[in-house]
């Protein structure tokens, strides 16, 4: 039975920042904005149209400084922070401010300088010390996201026997998307299995390719109520369902390494949405690592725990595959500045548009995004379709 928001919202345009890869000399704000611009242009409105705006990330008031940077008069506005889910989120929350009459228009919008902010340092830090992070595991080495991701699918291993080859093939499909899309970072530059086994290990079981890119990049959304949604310069992305989860913040309290908060997200957005796995046409992971596609695909349901690694083999999520999966090359071989969330969005609204040209998956009528955030804290799952 399809839940109290289901096609009560639509997306409606969407694009990324001028350039996206390595871009010095740019703020997270002027990628933002570029991605918003376009996306409005992708829409067919401009800032006067826009009545609502999400976003996260900027270092300082980022509702207020998109809105002034943009020329935007926002009634309603959200800047929930939950790491690279955040802006999957933010479409439930969109289409609940909608449904409640405080916004018809909205734009969730995201930029960061992933790559180049090494050089151009923002105000910001490590946890506080009183978070369980600072307290517990901080001051014993566990301090990047590689580790504590490492520690969690050292898990999966152990207890389900996936192996290397396995999360391999995500990164050689992955790969492959890549090779048929202009503008992924590794568009030119193919991968075997072999080369991912090769590669320098970052932090056990992590070889290079296992992990994200770090990247410039922007990207925005722009949302709309269904009253509106067909009035606009493109077919609409209906949004069918939506869930949020989360399950801790610090990785030391996560109580199955084995199961991502999308086992949540993933569930009330099946039970919104109306349709089952069977009617999922193309799948957007977030994959900040091999491990965090196959820990979300077995969470959100299209295969049982433990099996995530056979599902992913022999090349199934490549092209000509079965199951088609991150289509754009993902933050793996795409773009991943940080917090990537929003570019699971952007492609699935283009491939439900029929615009992605070589890559585009064949009758593709209807898409998941899957948005992880934190050390597998949060997750946000949207079901989209073009009809």
């Amino acid at each position: 039975m399809p839940g109290p928001l289901h096609r009560s919202a639509a997306l409606v345009g969407v694009d990324e920042s001028d350039q996206i890869g390595r871009v010095p000399g740019k703020s997270n704000m002027q990628l933002a904005a570029e991605a918003a611009k376009n996306a409005m242009r992708d829409a067919g409105i401009e800032p006067k149209d826009v009545d609502g705006v999400f976003t996260c990330g900027l270092s300082w008031a980022p509702t207020m400084q998109v809105c002034e940077f943009l020329g935007i008069k926002a009634r309603y506005f959200d800047s929930t922070q939950v790491g690279g889910s955040a802006f999957v989120v933010h479409v439930e929350h969109a289409m609940a401010a909608m449904n409640a009459g405080l916004c018809n228009v909205a734009l969730i919008v995201h930029g960061e300088h992933g790559y180049s902010s090494r050089n151009m340092p923002e105000p910001g830090g490590s946890a506080p010390p009183y978070s369980s992070t600072g307290q517990f595991t901080l001051p014993y080495g566990v301090q990047l996201d590689p580790v504590s991701y490492a520690m969690a699918c050292s898990q999966h291993m152990a207890r389900y026997g996936t192996t290397h080859e396995q999360l391999a093939e995500i990164a050689v499909a992955t790969r492959k998307w890549a090779n048929l899309n202009p503008k992924a970072f590794f568009y030119d530059k193919p991968i075997t299995i072999e080369d991912v086994l090769a590669s320098r290990w970052i932090a056990y079981p992590f070889h290079l390719l296992d992990c994200c890119l770090v990247t410039d990049a922007a990207g925005c959304v722009a949302v709309a109520k269904a009253d509106r949604a067909t009035s606009f310069k493109k077919k609409p992305a209906w949004v069918l369902g939506s869930g949020e989860g989360q399950s801790h913040l610090d990785i030391g309290q996560m109580k199955d390494f084995t199961v991502s908060p999308a086992a949540i997200s993933g569930k009330l957005a099946f039970e919104s949405s109306g349709v089952s796995h069977k009617d999922i046409d193309l799948a957007m992971i977030y994959d900040s690592f091999t491990y965090t596609v196959l820990t979300t695909l077995e969470s959100l349901g299209f295969c049982k725990f433990g099996e995530g690694g056979a599902f992913v083999s022999n090349q199934r999520t490549a092209p000509g595959g079965e199951f088609p999966m991150n289509t754009n090359g993902g933050g793996l071989s795409y773009t991943h500045p940080g917090m990537y969330g929003i570019f699971t969005m952007i492609e699935a609204v283009r491939q439900l548009r029929g615009e992605t040209g070589e890559r585009q998956v064949q009758n593709c009528n209807i898409a998941l995004c899957n948005g992880t955030g934190g050390d597998l804290s949060s997750a946000g799952t949207i079901i989209l379709s073009n009809s």
